[in-house]
């Protein structure tokens, strides 16, 4: 469906009770799976064809740098 990303537009925005507010989508994940970013936070978004925007979920699909593993040191 999208092919060119980054995509900057106004979304929906989850901790914001679905208002609009400009977001970026930085790569498609999946099926109707988006890595977003909003306010310096990433996460997940899906896009509703219905209303032709992008739902950007910075709530509970916040995606967290990786942790140290086992055998890591802690930093």
């Amino acid at each position: 469906m999208f092919s060119k990303f980054p995509i900057t537009e106004k979304m929906h925005i989850h901790s914001l009770n679905g208002e609009l507010r400009e977001a970026t989508i930085l790569k498609r994940l999946g099926d109707n799976d988006y890595l977003a970013e909003y306010n310096g936070v990433k996460c997940h978004a899906i896009y509703n064809p219905f209303v032709n925007k992008f739902y950007v979920d910075d709530k509970y699909g916040v995606i967290r740098d990786k942790l140290p593993g086992r055998d890591e040191p802690c930093r």
